[in-house]
């Protein structure tokens, strides 16, 4: 792996080149690294296990110190691949208090922020699918018929 970042790279078994990938991954790659796993209705729903979180969706922590909390994300830091939630704080020695950033694999989406279209059109809604499936029906064409010089002569 000689170019800092190559989107043709397969996986290797080497920590050093799997480190070096995530570390020089551009923005765009990135944005698939801080995805995180659906709730069961939700999986159901949209027929997906995970997808790349977004402000304002509702997390559940699943892991650490505030596991079983509930809270909306605030903020997702794509450079360091971690994800800040409303109300999860920790109390500093000074007495004020800093919000933890949180890994996403630690956290579940229960509740999905669907104001963007792009996301809309991604997630593929049932309804969506079903109606991309169908054919529209071909309408009935009336079509006058002309006698044929042909037809005439015969008869």
């Amino acid at each position: 792996m000689k170019n800092k970042f190559s989107k043709s790279w397969k996986s290797s078994k080497q920590p050093r080149k799997q480190r070096k990938y995530l570390a020089n991954a551009p923005l765009h790659i990135r944005k698939k690294f801080v995805s995180v796993n659906l709730s069961k209705e939700l999986r159901k729903k949209y027929k997906r296990r995970n997808i790349p979180v977004r402000k304002n969706d509702i997390v559940k922590i699943m892991r650490g110190k505030f596991k079983a909390k509930q809270g909306k994300i605030i903020e997702v830091k794509l450079k360091i691949s971690k994800v800040v939630v409303e109300g999860i704080q920790v109390k500093k020695q000074d007495g004020s208090k800093v919000s933890i950033k949180l890994q996403p694999s630690n956290l579940q989406i229960i509740e999905l922020n669907l104001e963007d279209r792009k996301r809309m059109k991604k997630l593929g809604t049932k309804e969506n699918k079903e109606s991309k499936n169908k054919k529209p029906e071909p309408k009935e064409i009336k079509v006058k018929e002309k006698p044929n010089k042909n037809m005439e002569k015969q008869k």
